[in-house]
């Protein structure tokens, strides 16, 4: 038997606020992706893979997490977080997006492509369900899997439709959708898990330890939008790559003509 509980306790406004989140973090992420694929030295491509992955798996996919939980609620419990569970769930979604990203490498591969897509995807869900671990109430949480399962295909499919615009089209406006369709994967995944959620409780169990979301949450969401400004200003400072090749080859010819010129 599933008691009650809500998901949108303070409003249906969280909802579009954590996928404005999310549609920012995967932008940002994805445009480091594209970057790092024009890299042309290892350190260079790590530094926007790394950018990448704080962007898609820090902001786009936990920060975006934890913004839609604030209005989670179980009437009649107190609802606080698991402080280790927490910083677990973010190193697992920052490292499994940096892994995923690193598999689909610099050129297309569909093979790459679909691994890559299939663990960012399988990333998005493991954060959830770790960060689902870090909720702490008076009582239990049980799930449908069938939901669960539907989560995770949302994930994967998204996921590596988005990474696919991101590595082979050319267009700006096509590579931004690109970040709204990982966006709307992101939170469509989220709320389908959400849908999965029943809660038995059991108001003669003791008062659950832990943190508030709000005393967590607020200097996290802060951080992680000063944290966006980095990939954001490197993404927007970085030479088009069109113009950073015909530059190198100009330089090219030049030093050519000068030894040409002094062996004259």
């Amino acid at each position: 038997m599933s008691d009650e509980m809500h998901h949108f306790s303070m409003g249906i406004w969280l909802l579009a606020l954590a996928f404005v989140v999310s549609v920012a973090g995967s932008v940002i992420g994805l445009a480091c992706t594209r970057h790092s694929m024009n890299a042309t030295t290892r350190e260079s491509r790590m530094r926007w893979l790394f950018m990448a992955a704080l962007s898609i798996g820090g902001v786009a996919i936990w920060l975006m997490h934890f913004i839609a939980m604030l209005g989670f609620s179980v009437p009649g419990s107190p609802i606080r977080y698991s402080l280790m569970w927490t910083v677990v769930s973010a190193l697992i979604s920052v490292t499994a997006v940096f892994v995923g990203l690193l598999i689909i490498g610099t050129e297309f591969r569909l093979s790459r492509l679909l691994a890559g897509g299939l663990v960012m995807g399988v990333a998005v869900n493991v954060m959830h369900y770790t960060g689902m671990r870090a909720l702490r109430f008076q009582g239990e949480i049980h799930y449908d899997v069938y939901f669960v399962a539907l989560s995770l295909l949302i994930a994967v499919v998204a996921g590596a439709v988005a990474l696919w615009f991101t590595m082979i089209v050319e267009s700006t406006v096509l590579r931004l959708f690109a970040g709204v369709i990982m966006g709307v994967a992101v939170v469509s995944m989220h709320y389908t898990g959400m849908a999965a959620v029943e809660v038995v409780h059991d108001p003669s169990a003791t008062t659950p330890e832990g943190l508030e979301v709000f005393s967590f949450l607020f200097p996290v969401f802060v951080l992680g939008l000063l944290a966006l400004a980095i990939p954001i200003v490197a993404v927007l400072t970085a030479p088009d790559p069109v113009t950073a090749h015909m530059d190198s080859a100009a330089d090219e010819l030049a030093s050519e003509a000068r030894e040409f010129a002094v062996r004259d």
